[in-house]
């Protein structure tokens, strides 16, 4: 009988303390407690670190090469563990040809179902194709009236021009007696030979067989057909006389056709609608969708400048021949125009910013130039910027040229499949709906997969056609029943997975698993709630409870209350955070949870800590006058062209269900419309029609959840620039100035100071093949980074290396006395990272504290009250008690006359915002619209606002 529990004896991997914990098997297990109390080192790097590994380790050695394995933790004793599969939540990889649809497998089987059961259609007329056996059309051509003369051809060459000697010479050899040629037939064996005009276009077709039809000659007539068939690329044709001297044709062909047009489709295969294949994909963007395109806007990103000044970026560029070339061609085209070259570029005539990007047409320019001492002129049409740079960006060989007018480029759809990713032929290949409505492929997979699990539901298919398709029907529904089960019915099927959120990601991965039906199996989550607003957490809780009831032990990383209410058992890890953290200070029912009193999550669930609704909120300005940034129009994706104002100098949440048009407006529209203002960004913002209010603020910030570094190398002190002020004092030391050591001799990362055996990273990797990579400390400096000499200079009796060892709080006070410093430790107090060291590396950081080391840096610099800035539900990954901290330091940020805008689900947040712009009603189609806007009190009373509905209780 197997275990009934998992047994750790003994973990003390990161921060945890020697933790002896049970853990009951087949059941929802929450594992919460505050950001770095070790709930990570618990569920991913100890569990689900021993369960993977122990499994690998089962597989041959040939089979474990091609397998990531994961160092074994620092534990006693494992029992009871079963194999393990981590759901984290991680973006699902930025590859443009994965997409929802693919990741889960719906595209596979979309693929099978379309191949077999689809209408294909002629891409030009759109009428319906249609294909026969060759008995059917034997069928077909008996039934004409019985002593009819027929003539079978083989169709060989249809209107091309050539000679075609080997085509007519083939065909004697191979003992055909006649054939028609430019529908005259001729016989092949004939003294003279058969000469055709190379530059005329030609018809030719073997003569098969001539007949009557009569009993009898079925057996004659399927031989026949065969042959033609064969010789005709499955097509022939059928000349059927009158009676009289007219004959007239009808064509015949197992591929799918129609009668009166040359167009074909052969035999369908699953590949035919692989966007991965060269039998599907369109063969202008090779099954990417878009194409690079030059972008107007990015050859003249300053349009405020005249062009005088330069307002032509690539024109300044190149050698110094190209630059003088381009000089007097733009002399020219201002000459010939008449424009005033200093005037803003933007106040110039639509006639020659038309003409200097896309060119004169037949129009020519007189250019004058210098040639052997001699000046001359030159008269011809400008091709413009756009044509010319796309021109030169497909001809030239030089890399370095690409490179060049890479830089003014932006992907676009694709100008032959308009992003369907597919050649016309299989576009042209349709399902139906019980109500007439044909989709092919690319228009499935446009739909959200709410009205994805409609339409199928709905398939319309002939009992033969149901046959050959049933399987394939269950499986799609079942895939998108499970997507829908766990909130993601408002995402497209073919949104790219690069550009999904983690908790998406993840929830997708979850969707699969559930798909798989595996029993028996340790599922390890992270935060599975993140993203998801409070109105679907009870399907996800669902989705959980089913994993479950299917055999398996589900542990979850929460913070989430609802979860954490609903675990069947749950493990609260603290006291504190870091070193102060790793031990257990609560397990067992919710019950058993509510009592505890070491516990941070016992008081926020009971009641007996909270976080306070602000007594006063900034009040925006009066919204006609300025202290506003207002988007107008938006209108990308689902959003219903909305006009959206963000007050500023206030911290504004802007909430709606999943899929509702938050990130669309403030990422796609917001974010990319303020960079490329700012910072020349390439990303082209989403559909709107003006941004008001701009010219009030200097400068937009994202802060993410993204690393702050993507090595070791990076750590907090570097990314909050900390460690330059160290580096300078230890430079000013006495016994360093006499060394003539500078503050360069101080970093890792330069040779000098740092022990080149490891190249300053105190770390050595080992490349074990067969095993994990494994990494060991420096043999020479021991882990120290430092070489010897380095290390010898000290400040209050502490060298580089122990400063870099140093916690932030410890290091807080050490450098009390030294402003430059202790500003920027402080701030990374305020936001509760006081446990971190400062030279821990930044791929040890989860997405939380990394978000917070950068609020840090920003709450250390010299406020301009004028920055905007913009983070997307920064709560992830933190507890009740962190949410507090950060919300204190968001209000530091909001009172130096700073704007935040913050996507957010938490209602702890929200409650406590200035201002909510609350998206919805529903998500998808659904959505785009702005339900409400202003102080929570008002969100909160709008019957419409699931939002509101939620924050109402809060409110109280």
């Amino acid at each position: 009988m197997p275990a009934q529990v998992i047994k750790i004896i003994g973990a003390r991997q990161h921060n945890l303390k020697n933790l002896k914990v049970e853990i009951p098997r087949e059941r929802l297990v929450v594992i919460t407690g505050l950001s770095g109390s070790g709930k990570s080192s618990l569920a991913f790097d100890t569990l689900y670190a021993e369960g993977q590994r122990r499994y690998v380790e089962s597989l041959s050695a040939y089979a474990r090469q091609f397998l990531d394995q994961m160092e074994k933790p620092d534990v006693d004793f494992i029992e009871g563990l079963s194999p393990a599969i981590a759901i984290e939540q991680r973006s699902a990889g930025a590859n443009p040809r994965s997409t929802i649809a693919t990741t889960t497998e719906i595209y596979d089987y979309l693929r099978v179902l379309f191949s077999s059961v689809g209408q294909p259609h002629d891409p030009a007329t759109g009428r319906p194709l249609q294909r026969q056996t060759p008995q059917q059309i034997v069928d077909r051509i008996l039934a004409y009236p019985a002593e009819t003369k027929i003539i079978i051809l083989a169709p060989l060459i249809e209107a091309e021009s050539g000679g075609f000697r080997d085509v007519i010479e083939k065909l004697r050899r191979e003992g055909f007696v006649r054939a028609r040629i430019d529908d005259e037939i001729i016989e092949l064996g004939r003294p003279e030979p058969i000469r055709l005009k190379k530059t005329e276009k030609h018809t030719i077709e073997a003569v098969v067989d001539r007949l009557i039809i009569r009993e009898g000659v079925r057996v004659r007539l399927a031989d026949s057909v065969d042959t033609a068939l064969k010789w005709g690329g499955n097509k022939l044709i059928v000349l059927r006389s009158d009676g009289g001297e007219q004959w007239s044709g009808e064509r015949f062909s197992t591929n799918y056709a129609t009668s009166d047009s040359n167009f074909s489709l052969g035999e369908l295969s699953p590949k035919h609608f692989s966007f991965n294949s060269h039998l599907g994909a369109c063969p202008a963007c090779h099954g990417l969708g878009t194409q690079l395109v030059v972008d107007p806007e990015l050859v003249i990103p300053e349009p405020e400048k005249s062009i005088a000044a330069g307002a032509i970026t690539p024109w300044r560029r190149g050698p110094k021949r190209m630059q003088a070339y381009y000089r007097k061609l733009q002399g020219a085209l201002v000459k010939h125009f008449q424009v005033n070259e200093d005037a803003p570029f933007a106040d110039l005539p639509e006639s020659f910013k038309n003409a200097l990007y896309f060119g004169t047409g037949e129009t020519p320019i007189e250019i004058n130039f210098s040639a052997n001492g001699r000046k001359e002129k030159l008269a011809k049409p400008f091709e413009g910027i756009v044509p010319q740079m796309q021109r030169l960006y497909a001809e030239t060989e030089s890399e370095f040229t690409r490179n060049r007018i890479r830089s003014f480029m932006t992907r676009e759809p694709c100008q032959i499949c308009g992003g369907a990713r597919l050649r016309p032929e299989i576009l042209a290949v349709t399902i139906r709906d019980q109500s007439n409505r044909e989709l092919n492929i690319h228009q499935f997979t446009k739909l959200t997969i709410d009205a994805a699990a409609d339409f199928v539901s709905r398939i319309a298919l002939t009992p033969q056609q149901r046959q050959i398709a049933a399987e394939v029907v269950r499986e799609i529904e079942s895939r998108l029943q499970f997507l829908l089960e766990v909130g993601l019915g408002y995402l497209t099927l073919d949104r790219e997975s690069g550009t999904l959120s983690g908790g998406e990601a993840q929830r997708i991965r979850l969707a699969t698993q559930i798909g798989s039906g595996l029993a028996g199996v340790l599922y390890v989550l992270d935060e599975p709630s993140i993203g998801l607003h409070h109105r679907d957490n009870a399907r996800l809780l669902g989705t959980l409870g089913r994993l479950r009831d299917l055999g398996n032990s589900v542990i979850v990383v929460e913070h989430d209350e609802e979860t954490i209410r609903a675990a069947d058992h749950i493990i609260d890890l603290g006291p504190g955070a870091g070193p102060r953290g790793g031990e257990i200070v609560a397990q067992g029912s919710i019950d058993d949870i509510l009592g505890a009193r070491n516990s941070a999550t016992a008081d926020y669930l009971s009641g007996r800590a909270k976080i306070q609704v602000p007594r006063q909120r900034i009040e925006p300005r009066a919204q006609n006058g300025s202290g506003w940034l207002t988007v107008v129009s938006a209108s990308e994706n689902n959003l219903k062209s909305v006009t959206a104002s963000f007050p500023l100098g206030c911290f504004t949440c802007v909430t709606g269900v999943s899929g509702s048009g938050k990130s669309t407006l403030v990422d796609d529209i917001l974010r990319r419309a303020l960079f490329r203002q700012f910072y020349n960004s390439k990303e082209r913002p989403g559909a709107f029609r003006n941004l008001r209010g701009v010219e009030q603020i200097d400068k937009a910030i994202v802060i993410d959840q993204s690393a702050i570094g993507r090595t070791p190398r990076s750590n907090p002190v570097t990314y909050t620039g900390a460690f330059t002020p160290i580096r300078e004092l230890f430079a000013q030391l006495p016994a360093a100035r006499v060394r003539g050591y500078d503050a360069g001799r101080f970093s890792f990362n330069v040779k000098g100071g740092r022990c080149e055996n490891c190249e300053g990273g105190g770390l050595i990797k080992i490349e074990m093949h067969f095993l994990p990579d494994v990494y060991v400390e420096c043999e020479v400096c021991h882990g120290r980074r430092y070489n010897r000499e380095t290390l010898e200079i000290t400040y209050k009796g502490k060298n580089i290396a122990d400063v870099l060892d140093m916690s932030v709080d410890e290091a807080a006070r050490f450098f009390r006395n030294v402003p430059s410093v202790s500003d920027k430790l402080n701030a990374l107090l305020d936001v509760g990272l006081g446990y971190l060291r400062l030279g821990q590396a930044a791929t040890t950081l989860s997405g939380g504290e990394a978000q917070r080391v950068k609020l840090a840096t920003e709450l250390a610099k010299k406020a301009t009250g004028r920055t905007f800035y913009i983070l997307d539900e920064p709560t992830t990954g933190l507890h009740f008690a962190d949410i507090e901290k950060l919300l204190q330091v968001l209000m530091k940020l909001r009172d130096a006359g700073n704007t935040l805008v913050v996507i957010e689900h938490n209602l702890e947040m929200i409650k406590c915002a200035d201002w909510v712009i609350d998206l919805g009603p529903e998500g998808g189609e659904g959505g785009g619209a702005i339900i409400g806007a202003g102080p929570p009190e008002k969100i909160a009373e709008i019957p419409e606002s699931y939002t509101g509905k939620f924050l109402r209780s809060l409110l109280r």
